[in-house]
Parts: structure tokens; C-alpha cells; sequence
């Protein structure tokens, strides 16, 4: 009798254990569907952005710029409801300057299905190393920092950079109506520093200009005024869009170099302006919208660019050269632009699937008064940006000290 009683009892805190167990998960099942909010994506509370990005080393500076434009904008993007109810997540690599590195983030980011968009890794030739693990991955990516190489045979990469056809193709422009007659180029002999010399040749000649070489740099190299020797009788030089620019501004103005130093969005970077200091007086430079060492009052600023960048310098303040003074934000604003198409497209498309995000992110429009760079991202065989967002600027030092003023064409 005491027996059989036991087993009732067993029997009825097992019962009683399953049910609460069953309570449990569809409680969880509830919890996690309130939590992912009453968009589409129930069932789903988190979407993870994967960055890789130098966030340690020379060019740490330009990894932490990508790092708070986007944990603003998906601050910003969560605040209204992420994605399709969604919460965003920022997930970081460090890439260093070590593309075995960029690689392996790569490959772990196109093997977890958490991660929905990755931004980087920063630099053309960490990228061309890293863009088949996306593809093969299936994994949603978009590139702020890279300029070379062609993303109409990608699937699954965007480009959210003025690409160097578009600044090769307005810089030219610009030194033809000012008369400028010949051109050479000085970069680092990289998949970069080709692919540039390549373009600028090529358009060059077309529009008329004579050709005068490309003279690939080193890592090791401790000054340009070899190269800068060879071009001496050059209208113009381009110069890198990384660090060893500065090199070759300073090896100019050492040599009493008397055409234009021209170059891409790199050199907008006020570390150029640290490092060459006062050779940098004069200097061009292609970009996309940038107004911001300018000193046009912010109300001319487009709307979500001010509203991005002011942000930026609650949150996180500015860079201030210590040499020179020059300012800019601690922001890569072309980043952020990645997430908010990617959220745009997601929602149109009403899905977090591969294929059908990047559809729609062929088909995306938002006008540059949205947008977190102040550009407008209309998409063309990958490539967010076209040659209306493309600007030309060129740096001065006055009284007040360090500036930039647009001479575009």
C-alpha cells in the first residue's frame, strides 16, 4: 500500500516536473519572440554586423572611426525597431595590418549564421583575400574601405566607398580645366598601388594627358624623394591612399616639387596633414561628401550626415592632430550607410535571407539627406555610390589654421 502510494506520488512529481518543464520552454518560446519585438523577424531577437577592421596598430585610427559609426547607427537603427523587429548586435575582429588575419575573421564570419552583415575587412588587398569565404559563405557583406578591384562579379559585396574609377575620373577632370598637362603616380606596389596606377594611366591618356610612370614604393622606405626625383617635371602626382602618402607630400616639398599633389579619399585623413605638416598646404584630393573640415556653418550640412556626425562627437569626441591642430570626427560615415541599406533591403525584402537581401539591396534608393555620409545610395553593379557623390577637395592652412574647401568642377 505504502509502495503503490510512492509510485502515485513519483508518479505525480514527474507529471507535474514535465509540465512545468513544457511551461518553461513555451515561456522561453514567448520570451523570445517578444524579445526579437512584433516586427517579421519574430523568432529571431538578434541580427549580428560582423566588423573587421584594424583596430590595433599604425592604422588603428581608421578601425575605431569604422567601429563608432557603427555602433551609432545601430544604435540609431535599433532605437526604431532594428531589423523587422530584431535587435542589431555589433560583433568586432582586430585585422591589424595582417591579412592572415582579415582571412580568418572572414572565414568565421561566413560560417556563423548569427552574423547577418559584414562590414570589412578594411583595405583592397585584405579583401581580395577575404571576398571568397563571403561569397562561398553566402554572407551579406560591405566594403567602406576599399577603393580598387571590381564588385560586379560579387553576389554577395557591395561597395560603400567612392570606388578609385570615380575619383581618378573627377580628379582628371578638374586638373584639365586647370590646365594641368601630365600625370604620375607614387604608391606602394600593392594590389592598391596597381590597380590605381592603372586607372590613372588609362584615363589620363584618354582625356589627353601625358603619362609620366608609376613609382611603386616600399615599407621600409624612410623617404619618397627618389620617386619624387623621377616625376620632378610631372603636372601632378598621385599619391597613396594610406599612410606613406604623407611620405611622398613631404619628399615633394623637400624637392620644391612645383606641380600638384593629388589623391584619393584617403588623404582627406588628417594624419596625412600631421605627417606632412605644412607640405600637405595645397593638396587635393577626391572623396565623397566631406564637409566637415570646412567652415561652412552646419546648417548647410545635409541632415543625416550633421545628425551622424554630431553623434560621433558626443559619444566619442574628435581626432585633433597634435602637431597641427587639424580636426576631423572619429568616424567613418560611409560604414554606417552599410547598415542602414543593409536594414532597408531586409525589411523591403521582409527577410533576413541571403539572396533575397542582396536583391533587394540592387533595387535600394535612399536619398543623401538620409543618409549617415550625406551620399546618395543608389546601387549600380554593386557600388553604392556614383560620380554626382563624388567631390573634389583640397586642404589649406591659413591664420585660423587647417582646412578643406570643395573646388570641384
Amino acid at each position: 500500500m505504502a509502495l503503490t502510494t510512492g509510485r502515485k506520488l513519483t508518479a505525480l512529481l514527474g507529471a507535474a516536473l514535465l509540465l512545468t518543464a513544457c511551461a518553461s520552454k513555451e515561456e522561453r518560446a514567448r520570451d523570445a519572440q517578444t524579445s526579437s519585438g512584433s516586427g517579421w523577424s519574430v523568432g529571431r531577437p538578434v541580427v549580428k554586423v560582423g566588423l573587421i577592421g584594424p583596430m590595433t596598430g599604425p592604422f588603428a585610427v581608421a578601425g575605431i572611426s569604422l567601429e563608432n559609426s557603427l555602433k551609432v547607427e545601430i544604435d540609431r537603427l535599433n532605437a526604431d525597431g532594428g531589423v523587422g523587429g530584431a535587435k542589431l548586435e555589433l560583433v568586432v575582429r582586430d585585422s591589424g595590418l595582417d591579412p592572415a588575419k582579415a582571412v580568418q575573421a572572414a572565414n568565421e564570419f561566413a560560417g556563423d549564421d548569427g552574423i547577418g552583415l559584414v562590414v570589412g575587412p578594411a583595405l583592397s588587398a585584405f579583401y581580395n583575400a577575404a571576398k571568397g569565404s563571403f561569397e562561398s559563405g553566402r554572407k551579406v557583406n560591405c566594403q567602406p574601405m576599399v577603393a580598387t578591384g571590381d564588385f560586379s562579379s560579387l553576389k554577395y559585396g557591395f561597395r560603400a566607398q567612392d570606388p578609385v574609377s570615380l575619383d581618378v575620373a573627377k580628379m582628371i577632370a578638374h586638373l584639365k580645366a586647370e590646365g594641368v598637362t601630365s600625370i604620375g603616380v607614387i604608391y606602394e606596389g600593392d594590389d592598391a598601388g596597381k590597380g590605381t596606377a592603372d586607372e590613372v594611366k588609362v584615363q589620363a591618356e584618354a582625356a589627353g594627358l601625358t603619362w609620366k610612370g608609376f613609382e611603386a614604393t616600399r615599407p621600409d622606405d624612410q623617404s619618397h624623394r627618389a620617386y619624387v626625383d623621377k616625376l620632378k617635371d610631372a603636372g601632378a602626382i598621385w599619391i597613396s591612399n594610406s599612410a606613406s602618402g604623407a611620405k611622398t607630400m613631404a619628399a615633394a616639398s623637400e624637392a620644391g616639387y612645383r606641380g600638384l599633389i593629388v589623391g584619393g579619399s584617403g588623404a582627406r585623413n588628417i594624419s596625412f596633414v600631421e605627417a606632412a605638416g605644412d607640405a600637405a598646404d595645397g593638396a587635393l584630393f577626391s572623396a565623397t561628401y566631406y564637409p566637415y573640415p570646412s567652415r561652412d556653418a552646419r546648417d548647410t550640412w545635409k541632415p543625416g550626415y550633421r545628425q551622424h556626425v554630431e553623434e560621433i562627437e558626443k559619444r566619442f569626441g574628435r581626432n585633433v592632430g597634435p602637431k597641427t591642430g587639424a580636426e576631423s570626427p572619429k568616424a567613418a560615415e560611409i560604414a554606417a550607410d552599410c547598415v542602414l541599406a543593409y536594414v532597408k533591403a531586409a525589411d523591403q525584402a521582409r527577410s533576413l535571407e541571403p539572396d533575397a537581401v542582396t536583391a533587394a539591396l540592387d533595387k535600394i534608393e535612399i536619398s543623401d539627406q538620409e543618409t549617415p555620409s550625406g551620399n546618395s545610395v543608389s546601387p549600380d553593379k554593386h557600388e553604392f555610390y556614383g560620380m554626382d557623390d563624388i567631390h573634389v577637395y583640397q586642404w589649406k592652412k591659413d591664420d585660423k589654421g587647417w582646412t578643406t574647401v570643395e573646388v570641384t568642377k
